[in-house]
C-alpha cells in the first residue's frame, strides 16, 4: 500500500499558511481595527521566521499583542477554512492510480481534517490516520500509525511511505521494512537534509510523476 504524508507532500504547506494569513487579515481588521496584518505575516514568513510569525507581524505594525490575542490568533488560524489545492503532480497521480492509498499526518486533528476536506482527498484515500486524534506522544516518529496502516493493507504488497521531512518521516517506516520516498518540493517548509542514514529516504524525487518508475527500480533492487 502506498501511504502519503500531507503537508509539503500532496500540497505546499506554505499555501495553508498564506490562506490563514489572508483570513486573519480580515479577522484583525474586525477585532482590532488593524490593517495590513495578513501581508505583515507573509513578509515575516518569507523572511524565514516560522515559530513567532504573529508576534513579529504585530511588532512590525506597532501592536502590543496584549492579553489573549496571540492564542486567539493561533486558534483562528488553525480553524480557518483553508483555500488550498493539490500539487498538480499529486492530483495527476491520485487520479491515475486510484489506490488503495493511506495517509499519515501530524498536527492538530481539526486543522488537518480541514485540509483533507479542502483538498478533496476522501475521493482517493480511504485509510487516514491523523495523529492529532490520539494523545500526545503518538505523532511521528512513533510507530502507532505505521502499525495501523500495516493492519489495513490488504494486497500483501510492499508498504511505501511518501513524505517530505527527514527529521521525522522516514526513520520509523524504514526501520519497519517500508520503502521510503522523499518528495523535495520548491518552497517546502522543512529542511530536506537528513541527519543520518537512518533518517534518509531510500529514494528522493521532485515530482510524483516519477514515482512509479522509481518504485519499480527500488523493488527490483531489494529482490
Amino acid at each position: 500500500m502506498i501511504v502519503f504524508d500531507l503537508d509539503d507532500t500532496l500540497y505546499l504547506e506554505r499555501d495553508f499558511a498564506f490562506s490563514g494569513y489572508r483570513y486573519l487579515d480580515g479577522w484583525m481588521k474586525e477585532r482590532e481595527g488593524l490593517k495590513g496584518f495578513g501581508n505583515a505575516c507573509r513578509k515575516v514568513f518569507e523572511d524565514g521566521e516560522r515559530r513567532q510569525v504573529f508576534n513579529r507581524a504585530l511588532e512590525s505594525l506597532g501592536h502590543s499583542g496584549d492579553g489573549n490575542l496571540i492564542p486567539d490568533l493561533v486558534a483562528a488560524y488553525r480553524g480557518h477554512p483553508p483555500q488550498i489545492s493539490l500539487a498538480p503532480d499529486a492530483a495527476r497521480y491520485l487520479e491515475r492510480r486510484r489506490g488503495p492509498f493511506g495517509l499519515i499526518t501530524d498536527g492538530p486533528a481539526a486543522m488537518q481534517n480541514a485540509k483533507i476536506i479542502a483538498l478533496g482527498l476522501d475521493r482517493w484515500i480511504r485509510n487516514i490516520r491523523k495523529t492529532g486524534d490520539w494523545p500526545q506522544g503518538y505523532g511521528k516518529p512513533h510507530p502507532r500509525a505505521c502499525e495501523e496502516m500495516e493492519g489495513l493493507a490488504a494486497d500483501g504488497g510492499p508498504m511505501v511511505y511518501i513524505a517530505d521531512n527527514p527529521a521525522k518521516d522516514f526513520v520509523t517506516p524504514k526501520a519497519r521494512g517500508w520503502i521510503t520516498v522523499q518528495i523535495r518540493r520548491t518552497g517546502a517548509v522543512h529542511s530536506p537534509h537528513p541527519k543520518d542514514d537512518a533518517h534518509a529516504a531510500h529514494v528522493e524525487l521532485s515530482s510524483l510523476d516519477e514515482l512509479d518508475a522509481a518504485l519499480k527500480v527500488q523493488m527490483q533492487s531489494v529482490k
